[in-house]
């Protein structure tokens, strides 16, 4: 027969006397309403509030446990709310102590440290319903057993960004999912560690909710919300209670009503104000648990609500006016009271406390589409034209495979079907027509590796090009990259330049120093780098006091005193505030502009400039680039919003035609046969255009954030198969199809002893690996390292040992390639 509560009660009373200790007045309290549920014939729950308690209550309390297994409780509640720090061995004995009779843990575990938290996640808790709202997770990573859990908060997260790959393994019965506040952001990694959860059926990034319920809709306080133990009560199994659906408090408009409703919750066209982000950016230590940010949850939480509230207003104004014009002129009247009507309920709901997710284009679709079981997204139901939409949206914008592919295939299954030489035909279905390419292709089984290798690695290998000036005498010392170039025709050379003028050639497999030039007082930011293709041990390098050289390989050799000999090089005249060099495709010529409306030509065999261009735009040149294999053909982008393409041999007095951008124009490039143009303008607007006559061939949609100070650069990637874009006001690196413009992934920098993300100054494909790329990032701080950051999309990197970002240098977002 199970033990009644009160026997509980008095084992507790003689416990505390044994120890010596009064027995806790809370503690007592919950055993008589235990005993008043069971007399009510309500769950007979133990309620335990750790807030209540001080580190000597416990022995009695775990003496308690031994017995409650076998009693007449049915669930035991442990709850903490307030401000206090309790010892976190003792909080995490008595929660496991009370076995599957614990059913909900509510803390802010922040107050516990991190100790408590790497405890809690590796060991494991047999709750069901698991708050661990406003915790200082960077990346999650819940190892232990969890397997009871069902629901599981952690809204006010305010450091937690990514996730483990394996994370969620240990939860197979989980079935509820909230997120909101946090600065999760990535689709691609959120989604890979998601779909392991193949129970969970609602999922919250955000909390859609009426105007009238927002009044204290900024970060609950240490008093016990209505939001804080929402999510938890609404979704946990021991009262199959379903998560409620917003509405307004017009609750009998029709489904015409709500549709158009539905049409106004997206955020296709909505992203992240930049003041908001930085806001999210905090410190942490080398763990991944981060108690360093000092800032207030409440004042974040309140600028984050606010911000979210006058955008969803804005939108729904937007919507009205788009809705109304749709209307024809017969039922004007009729329209225009029912639009009215749809703008007085819309303006009744705001999304709070929304993750950076939320913002990312299409995130609803993307979301709807790779979570086929999900039911319920962001407190809205999934309906069955939900789900059509979304996979009609998927298949626009996003790239399930590399290549076009439909399928997932095995390495394995690829190297079968190569070694037998499996016939095309026996793949097919009848009607079946496959979009990748024929099998006799060169390029098939490598396509066909690339899209098996990529879909298996959500979280790419990111591995920091590590060398350092040791070798070169004068103590050890890091280098400050600002630019660089992968050698043409040496897979395993880099060049980079530094922002204190030096050229350093690196074999970037072995992180070896090749060849080295110090600066010697002569050059300033390298902002110029190229290789020479016939002459595979020379490169030009140009800086920012306008300097330029031209330097061999093999008379660069490192040296203990750090110098290097003077043979081979060659100085030319100064091309003043210099941002860009670049090579024609005989090795003859050389093109350099900076901050002027002028491009200087040189010969490189004389060593002489033969010509300034001068006025070839209104504003300053950025970028100038040749064409892969006319030596006669360039292009000029400018700050003017316009991109040229230019012929020596007509003198180039005029363009041979002008193509404009919305923004100023920061790189432009040429797809490697010459077939396209790719220009990036600021605040991600990147485009392909055809290099014959500059028509628009692909926009990719990329979200701007509103900022003019975003300086965007793209580069292509496979050949041209693929380009590869990044801002400085972002720490996202995307890889889109240079074909269709859909987007394959993205991939997140986060710098690993800092907690915050990096910036993007300046990226390339490498020429000689598929879906491999260097990007080189800084801080979003001030005085910030630039880092080069070698990314193979191949490579599965998330088990490896991360990246240490420590070192640090002047930041600076100055232009050029």
């Amino acid at each position: 027969m199970a033990m009644d509560v009160s026997s509980l009660q008095n084992i507790y009373v003689d416990s505390c006397e044994r120890h010596g200790v009064l027995p806790n007045a809370a503690i007592l309290s919950g055993f008589f309403k235990a005993e008043v549920k069971k007399t009510c014939n309500e769950l007979c729950s133990l309620d335990i509030f750790l807030d209540q308690l001080n580190d000597f209550d416990f022995p009695p309390l775990l003496d308690v446990c031994l017995s409650i297994e076998t009693s007449e409780i049915e669930a035991v509640d442990i709850h903490n709310g307030s401000s206090r720090v309790l010892n976190g061995d003792y909080a995490l004995s008595l929660m496991r102590a009370f076995n599957q009779k614990l059913r909900v843990v509510d803390l802010q575990d922040s107050l516990y440290g991190k100790d408590f938290l790497r405890e809690l996640s590796q060991g494991g808790l047999t709750c069901q319903v698991l708050n661990l709202r406003s915790s200082r997770f960077r990346k999650l990573n819940m190892a232990g057993e969890f397997m009871r859990i069902c629901t599981l908060n952690l809204d006010f997260n305010t450091s937690l960004s990514s996730f483990r790959e394996d994370c969620f393994t240990c939860m197979p019965n989980l079935s509820c999912l909230s997120m909101c506040a946090t600065r999760v952001a990535n689709l691609w990694t959120t989604i890979a560690a998601l779909s392991k959860l193949s129970s969970l059926v609602e999922l919250r990034f955000q909390k859609w909710m009426c105007c009238n319920e927002a009044g204290s809709s900024s970060a609950p306080s240490g008093d016990k919300s209505d939001y804080q133990c929402e999510f938890g009560q609404m979704s946990s199994f021991s009262n199959n209670e379903a998560l409620p659906i917003v509405r307004s408090e017009q609750t009998d408009f029709n489904l015409g009503t709500e549709e158009a409703l539905r049409n106004m919750f997206s955020f296709n066209d909505v992203t992240i104000n930049q003041e908001v982000q930085s806001m999210m950016e905090d410190s942490s230590d080398d763990s991944e648990v981060d108690f360093s940010t000092h800032w207030q949850e409440f004042e974040y939480m309140d600028s984050l609500s606010n911000e979210t509230s006058a955008r969803n207003r804005q939108i729904n104004v937007q919507n009205e006016v788009s809705f109304g014009t749709m209307c024809n002129h017969s039922e004007e009247s009729l329209a225009g009271a029912f639009t009215r009507h749809i703008a007085d309920v819309a303006l009744k709901y705001i999304s709070c406390h929304a993750s950076p997710i939320c913002y990312e284009k299409h995130y609803k679709e993307y979301m709807i589409a790779s979570l086929p079981h999900l039911k319920t997204l962001d407190n809205l139901p999934i309906r069955k034209i939900d789900r059509e939409r979304a996979a009609v949206t998927y298949s626009q914008y996003f790239e399930y495979l590399p290549y076009n592919r439909k399928y997932k295939e095995s390495v394995v299954h690829i190297l079968n079907k190569r070694e037998i030489k499996e016939s095309r035909t026996s793949l097919q279905t009848k009607n079946h027509k496959p979009s990748y390419p024929c099998r006799n292709s060169q390029s098939f089984y490598t396509r066909s590796f690339c899209a098996a290798k990529v879909s298996s690695s959500a979280w790419p290998s990111l591995h920091p090009l590590s060398v350092s000036g040791g070798d070169l005498g004068g103590g050890r010392r890091s280098f400050r990259p600002r630019q660089f170039e992968y050698h043409p025709s040496i897979s395993s050379l880099l060049v980079f330049g530094t922002l204190d003028g030096e050229v350093v050639v690196v074999n970037h497999e072995n992180d070896k120093i090749v060849s080295y030039v110090p600066s010697l007082g002569a050059m300033n930011s390298v902002l110029g780098l190229c290789w020479l293709k016939s002459y595979p041990s020379k490169l030009i390098a140009g800086s920012d006091n306008g300097s330029l050289k031209l330097y061999d390989v093999e008379h660069m050799i490192p040296t203990r005193t750090g110098m290097c000999s003077g043979a081979g090089s060659v100085t030319f005249d100064d091309f003043d505030q210099l941002t860009s060099v670049h090579v024609n495709a005989t090795d003859e010529l050389f093109l350099a502009s900076g901050y002027s409306k002028n491009v200087a030509l040189y010969d490189i065999n004389s060593g002489r400039r033969i010509q300034m261009f001068t006025d070839m735009h209104r504003e300053h040149i950025n970028v100038v680039k040749f064409s892969n294999h006319s030596p006669s053909v360039f292009a000029t982008s400018s700050f003017d919003r316009d991109v040229k393409l230019w012929d020596l041999r007509q003198r180039p007095i005029q363009p041979c035609y002008t193509t404009s951008s919305s923004n100023g124009n920061v790189m432009v490039c040429f797809s490697p046969d010459d077939h396209y143009l790719l220009v990036s303008a600021v605040d991600n607007e990147v485009r392909q255009l055809l290099a014959v006559d500059g028509r628009p061939h692909l926009n990719f949609e990329i979200s701007p954030t509103a900022s003019s100070q975003n300086y965007t650069r793209s580069y292509y990637m496979n050949g041209r198969d693929y380009i590869i874009s990044g801002s400085c006001d972002e720490h996202v690196v995307r890889v889109c199809c240079a074909q269709t413009g859909r987007r394959l992934k993205d991939i997140s920098l986060e710098g690993r002893g800092s907690g915050t993300s990096m910036y993007v100054q300046s990226l390339r494909g490498d020429p000689f690996r598929d879906f491999n790329m260097s990007i080189l990032a800084a801080y979003m701080r001030p005085n910030s390292k630039y880092e080069i950051v070698k990314v193979n999309l191949l490579a599965s990197g998330d088990r490896t040992k991360e990246c240490s970002y420590s070192q640090h240098s002047q930041s600076s977002n100055s232009m050029g390639g």
